[in-house]
């Protein structure tokens, strides 16, 4: 992913005050149909990256990479990427991890990889845009570390109780909850559920992708 957002073909961000005929509201104070507002679109991805922790140490390690370019230089974010012509977000997801961080699906280091059930919503003012971003989960080995293209300037490993130190949006911290509450547990009934894809040794779930 390039940038945090694209802004081909956006409308203006803002209005003059008075430069429209207002539609009148219907008696219920809700209109049928929207006249005006942001933009929503959902053509970006996260996949947020685990790894246990190793030995007998209780716990888990997220992935957090640097970004180079503005407009999010200089912080701290998961692997993103804007879905292209004819991918689902899947396909999205998959091709970010190879680009970004040279993790491949046919890689025995990527064990699991989930869709979070929650998405990531969030504003972005400069283009009038509300984005729906879906969010995915990969767990890899304890002894893998990513190679980064030129997106990225430098990553780390955060244990979970330091994630929030980092990670700066709301969204990436629900992210990470949930995935300390659904995934980390060896215990969750919710790993089956949201597993898509199956690492060597590990079955596809029913309806999922194989590596």
């Amino acid at each position: 992913m390039q940038s945090s957002f694209r802004a081909e073909n956006s409308e203006p961000a803002s209005r003059v005050a008075g430069s429209e005929t207002r539609v009148p509201l219907p008696d219920n104070g809700y209109r049928m149909s929207p006249t005006a507002g942001a933009v929503v679109r959902s053509d970006i991805v996260d996949v947020y990256i685990f790894r246990r922790r190793r030995g007998n140490t209780p716990g888990i390690e997220f992935l957090q990479l640097l970004r180079t370019a503005e407009p999010m230089g200089g912080t701290w974010h998961p692997v993103m990427g804007h879905i292209e012509a004819g991918e689902t977000a899947i396909d999205c997801a998959v091709r970010e991890l190879q680009e970004e961080v040279g993790l491949v699906r046919s890689d025995p280091s990527l064990l699991r990889m989930f869709a979070l059930e929650q998405v990531h919503p969030y504003f972005i003012p400069q283009i009038n845009t509300i984005v729906l971003s879906p969010r995915f989960a990969a767990e890899v080995t304890p002894d893998w570390n990513p190679t980064l293209n030129d997106e990225h300037s430098a990553f780390q490993w955060t244990v979970e109780s330091e994630v929030y130190r980092h990670f700066m949006w709301p969204g990436q911290m629900a992210a990470c909850k949930e995935i300390i509450d659904l995934l980390a547990l060896p215990s969750s009934q919710s790993q089956a559920r949201l597993s898509l894809i199956a690492g060597k040794g590990l079955p596809a779930p029913p309806g999922g992708l194989t590596a």
